[in-house]
């Protein structure tokens, strides 16, 4: 299938490793211009590196995410390199573990800072750029937490839950404008994050990031300009619920 992605301008967040890189990598391969992020240099030479050897067009930015500052930097950043901005993908590494009634408020608004308003920051910088070229994706990397709280994790369940009901609004805002945005729920997937949280592969079925870059690539791309306001689970069928 042809996704349109040719010469596309694209920023990643927090992409420097899992599924952030997993998920540049599948733009740069479908011919997207790709401006990575992480706070890791080192892993954001390497995966800087990787997509160029493989043929692809990537430069990277190392800073925070979660830095209130950041995500309007990696806007500009990417104009001044291409000259132009198509997609930004929002994401951030998850807060740590917590039992809901164990969290204290510096804690919830960490999680709220890094897994909601980081998004909603990188897209208000995007949108006039998006809005200028008539043309634009947006797409989060959440959770399947956004429709069935995994035990444990209060916090990445309540942030992940208000960037969805925030997404699930601008989406209806910028439909006329031609822009889409949703979201890429994962389930377990084989990065450094499932093994931290002591995930395995005797747990479940486990995704293969790579997978689900391409979905991300989709949703980011030309046949996908229908589908907006959606939550898009990428989970091995964890998900129980019927909605």
């Amino acid at each position: 299938m042809e996704l349109g992605l040719q010469g596309r301008v694209a920023v990643v967040a927090a992409s420097s490793k899992g599924l952030g890189r997993a998920t540049a990598e599948a733009l740069a391969a479908d011919g997207a211009l790709v401006l990575l992020n992480g706070r890791d240099e080192s892993a954001l030479d390497e995966a800087v590196a990787g997509i160029t050897a493989a043929g692809g067009t990537a430069a990277g930015v190392a800073a925070d995410i979660t830095d209130p500052a950041v995500p309007s930097q990696l806007v500009d950043d990417a104009i001044a390199r291409w000259g132009r901005l198509d997609i930004v993908v929002g994401n951030a590494g998850g807060p740590p573990p917590a039992r809901a009634l164990d969290v204290d408020d510096e804690a919830v608004l960490a999680a709220v800072n890094a897994n909601l308003l980081s998004s909603v920051r990188l897209a208000r910088a995007a949108v006039p750029h998006l809005r200028a070229g008539g043309w634009g994706r947006i797409c989060f990397i959440t959770s399947v937490s956004v429709r069935q709280p995994i035990p444990g994790l209060a916090l990445s369940n309540t942030a992940r839950a208000g960037l969805w009901a925030w997404a699930k609004t601008a989406a209806q805002d910028l439909a006329v404008d031609g822009i889409t945005v949703n979201l890429a729920c994962p389930g377990s997937h084989a990065t450094a994050r499932m093994t931290a949280l002591g995930g395995g592969v005797g747990s479940g079925p486990v995704g293969d990031p790579a997978d689900f870059g391409k979905v991300v690539a989709f949703l980011c791309s030309e046949p996908a300009a229908f589908i907006s306001g959606t939550a898009i689970g990428v989970d091995g069928a964890m998900v129980a619920g019927l909605l």
